[in-house]
């Protein structure tokens, strides 16, 4: 039986979801109490890669178990289990051929930036104090609407086949003393947001224009392109899926 396995995690002392050599990750964290709880493997396959410092506010991962078990007690055994920094939600059994990233129909990723210092924001947020301009940011999102390779924001030494996406929604907010840029696409590239984020920054404080942008996508060069804002200030929002791939 396939299941899907709703988590939610501070990212910030963690090495991405990813496993990797000497490193501690998300991934390898929750296979090890699954290990422990069912005294066997169990491999956990994710959503996608999040970058070490990443945050998720909502993240889905698929495995496969044949021994029986009730969600209820299975959540609460790996939520005593689990750092402080890692929370299960749901689990859930799903279709057989169900992946958690190959169906995934669309991510939604956040970005946090705090214009005034704030201990309380300070580890889940960039702080850039002076004038950012957000009206000539978010017409910069109409932009990058517009286009579908963005290889300009995506790192050099990757092994993707294409570096096509398809943005479905991009704006920024200003809500009190923060900024928050807010950006949907199918797929996203390694480094794809804060590359974007640093881009649009520049754009927003004046030291790129909007035809800087539009000169930056059609290089698809990545030194063209804004800085790679730090990573605590992103979070994985979203993920969304066919809603046929649940069991009733």
């Amino acid at each position: 039986m396939r299941y899907f396995i709703e988590l939610a995690y501070d990212g910030t002392n963690f090495h991405g979801w990813q496993k990797q050599p000497n490193a501690i990750t998300i991934q390898e964290v929750l296979e090890t109490c699954l290990a422990k709880i069912f005294q066997q493997k169990v491999e956990v396959i994710g959503a996608g890669r999040t970058d070490t410092g990443v945050h998720a506010k909502h993240f889905i991962a698929h495995f496969d178990l044949e021994k029986s078990f009730k969600a209820k007690d299975l959540i609460y055994k790996l939520n005593r289990m689990l750092p402080e920094a890692i929370v299960v939600y749901q689990i859930y059994p799903v279709k057989a051929d169900a992946h958690a990233r190959f169906d995934a129909i669309s991510r939604e990723y956040k970005y946090y930036i705090s214009l005034e210092k704030n201990p309380f924001t300070r580890d889940f947020s960039c702080l850039i104090p002076g004038k950012i301009e957000v009206d000539i940011m978010n017409e910069a999102c109409e932009i990058l609407k517009k286009h579908t390779d963005f290889q300009c924001f995506s790192k050099v030494k990757t092994d993707v086949r294409t570096y096509n996406c398809k943005i479905e929604k991009a704006d920024w907010q200003k809500i009190e003393d923060q900024l928050i840029f807010t950006i949907v696409a199918d797929r996203f590239l390694r480094n794809m947001v804060r590359a974007i984020v640093g881009t649009l920054l520049e754009i927003g404080k004046r030291k790129k224009t909007l035809s800087d942008l539009e000169e930056i996508l059609k290089s698809k060069n990545r030194s063209r392109a804004g800085k790679s804002m730090a990573a605590k200030g992103l979070f994985l929002h979203k993920i969304t899926y066919p809603e046929n791939l649940k069991l009733n």
